[in-house]
């Protein structure tokens, strides 16, 4: 449907007590680096805890699981008490865990502390929820869009920095590190972050009288749902492409980072493109741009691999156009999500997120366990170019609501 059109004067009351962008982006990048910034201390932490590897590898995948939970209850807690307490009450959390982990003598304290760490996803989802309650929702789509980038550099550079830390300083460093981050942040919202959920229902079972309209919506599972697959395709691709390319191209490990790195560059000029059209262009026309894309894409580098040109530009090429996409898209799919209910955005922001990250893992799991040597690249392109497809069809479905309901 098409959104209101908002003043420059109503927009510029609306967002004046807003926070700085680069607060927002700088809170949701640490919020995606938090995951791996000490992932190359893997090794360190289990010597020196006298556990094998396997188990220290549990402080990266508890992390995830207690995160993703989070996302269900810190989105419903905005709505209902608002974004600055939360998001400060997470920050808090984070730095006391940081200490946490810094002063662990044995390996269950640190697990523990570990796990608490994902008081920072707080920061990803009221990040969003606080640009969608100031902005109308094509301008909100833009700035998520400069938001997306920080969700795609900040793991990629967070693991150099960290091994970096690791190497000069030993593994306790990215605590001090994260530690230092998570007080950084708390100051700079606490003066910069104003409240801005000015519709928070008086009390939670209210609040929950109000989820099945939500979950009723149509409109909220299109956006959802194409996030979601949009989120598939690309844990598809991180299942497989080590597979095809040790096994069908034979790409030596060092050239290995630079090809899987090429989805995450498409995803960062996907974002870009975002932040530059969404303003000018509904929400749904970005969704469908950026679902067309990848499924061209993908579409060409199966022919081409069909056609028995089998070459690693041919494959990596194709998932380019996946990440360009993704980039193009999220950002209108997650403000279109929020935009739906607007007094649930927190909510909804948080039930999206949950839906993704069970997507990708199940896509993740599913690619992994279904290609082999021998059908590695042309399965790995099937199983991204079908997800892709499955966006499209969300994206093309909120269109037609929307036309439905003109």
């Amino acid at each position: 449907m098409q959104q209101p059109f908002i003043s420059d004067q109503a927009m510029n009351n609306t967002s004046a007590n807003t926070p700085h962008l680069v607060t927002l982006v700088l809170l949701s990048g640490l919020s995606v680096a938090s995951v791996n910034l000490f992932v190359p201390s893997l090794p360190s932490i289990a010597s020196e805890f006298g556990v094998d590897y396997g188990l220290a590898n549990l402080s990266v995948a508890a992390y995830a699981v207690v995160a993703a939970l989070l996302q269900l209850i810190v989105g419903p807690l905005s709505d209902r008490f608002g974004r600055r307490p939360v998001l400060l009450t997470g920050l808090t959390v984070f730095a006391v865990a940081s200490a946490g982990c810094l002063l662990a003598t044995d390996f269950a304290t640190f697990l523990c502390f570990r796990m608490l760490q994902a008081g920072i996803v707080s920061g990803f989802a009221v990040s969003r929820a606080v640009i969608s309650d100031s902005h109308e929702a094509r301008t909100a789509a833009s700035l998520m869009g400069y938001l997306a980038m920080a969700w795609a550099v900040a793991p990629m550079l967070a693991p150099v920095a960290g091994g970096f830390l690791d190497a000069l300083f030993g593994w306790r460093a990215n605590f001090w590190a994260f530690l230092s981050f998570g007080i950084g942040m708390l100051a700079l919202c606490w003066f910069d972050l104003c409240e801005t959920n000015h519709t928070r229902s008086e009390t939670l079972l209210k609040q929950l009288h109000a989820y099945p309209e939500l979950l009723r919506s149509g409109r909220f599972w299109g956006f959802a749902l194409c996030t979601a697959f949009s989120t598939g395709a690309f844990y598809a691709f991180l299942g497989g492409a080590p597979l095809v390319a040790s096994a069908v191209f034979h790409v030596p490990p060092a050239m290995l980072g630079v090809y899987i790195g090429s989805i995450t560059a498409g995803f960062v000029l996907g974002s870009f493109a975002a932040g530059q059209l969404a303003g000018r262009y509904d929400l749904t026309t970005m969704m469908i741009a950026g679902r067309v894309i990848p499924c061209v894409g993908l579409s060409l580098g199966l022919l081409l691999l069909l056609a028995g040109i089998l070459h690693e530009l041919t494959l990596f090429g194709a998932c380019l156009c996946l990440g360009i996409g993704n980039g193009v898209t999220m950002p209108s799919a997650n403000a279109g999500v929020m935009a739906v209910q607007p007094k649930l955005a927190g909510s909804a922001s948080g039930l999206s997120g949950a839906l993704a990250g069970v997507s990708g893992a199940a896509t993740s799991v599913f690619t992994g366990a279904s290609l082999t040597a021998d059908n590695a690249a042309y399965g790995l392109l099937v199983v991204m170019l079908l997800a892709a497809a499955l966006g499209l069809a969300a994206a093309v479905y909120v269109r037609w609501l929307d036309r439905q309901q003109r």
